[in-house]
């Protein structure tokens, strides 16, 4: 049994996946969604899962959604969904990757440093990362996976970039930040740090801005998402975050 406060984040969250879309297409237990200005973009170009579904019919359903598309992506957003879905993606040639949805129940900072930026001022250290996590990819595919960030806008009623600067000015640090400001709810999304501006205490500065900034719009659903796996689940956990639910991934291609 989910939690109000999961239900009203995954409800938040496929909402979200919606209304970014260029286009959308409703499926059995969920809907793929489309988005041809950024065809080499995963996430832009999925399944998204967000009520039961039958698992063993779903590697079909997500075959008809996505066999025009050299990959495949598929969220569920309900833990127990999920775990039944497993098998029958992972027999299908799968990967399978685990989230955990983590709610702010710290105190909320009274403020950081950072500030609300545009996309040209993170582009390039966006696109240096992607270089670095991408090296064999063309230029094409680390533009969509840059400018994939605009589309974002459509996704929640407020939609912002908050960024730290080193004192030459360089974005260091940022993140995205959703706000539903009808039920009080805001995701905080891709915290990346610039490899040359680790552990100076930037993207503190920009988890504390994006965290005020979302309160002060009366959100008292703060949240975000982390690797099951990876080590910023505990650095989230020790700036006031606890885990209440689950979400799964399956990638192939």
């Amino acid at each position: 049994m989910q939690s109000p406060e999961l239900q009203r984040i995954n409800a938040f969250l496929s909402a979200f996946a919606r209304r970014q879309a260029g286009r959308l297409v409703d499926l059995p237990g969920g809907f793929a969604v489309y988005d041809d200005a950024f065809s080499h973009s995963r996430a832009n170009n999925q399944v998204v899962i967000d009520t039961a579904v039958h698992p063993e019919a779903l590697p079909t359903v997500v075959e008809e959604a996505l066999g025009h598309l050299p990959h495949r992506m598929v969220s569920v957003l309900d833990d127990e969904v999920g775990r039944a879905c497993a098998k029958p993606l992972i027999r299908a040639g799968y990967t399978h990757s685990t989230h955990l949805v983590m709610l702010h129940t710290g105190p909320v900072p009274a403020g950081g440093p950072a500030e609300e930026v545009d996309l040209d001022a993170i582009r390039a250290p966006l696109t240096r990362r992607w270089r670095d996590l991408l090296p064999d990819v063309d230029d094409e595919v680390v533009r969509h996976l840059v400018d994939r960030r605009e589309a974002r806008r459509r996704g929640a009623d407020i939609v912002r970039f908050i960024g730290a600067r080193t004192k030459e000015g360089e974005v260091a640090s940022w993140a995205d930040l959703y706000v539903d400001a009808g039920s009080g709810t805001a995701q905080i999304e891709d915290l990346v740090t610039s490899e040359d501006h680790l552990r100076r205490g930037h993207a503190d500065a920009v988890l504390a801005t994006a965290l005020r900034s979302a309160a002060d719009e009366n959100c008292g659903i703060r949240f975000l998402t982390a690797d099951a796996t990876d080590w910023p689940r505990h650095w989230y956990e020790r700036r006031g975050f606890s885990v209440i639910g689950r979400s799964h991934c399956f990638e192939r291609g």
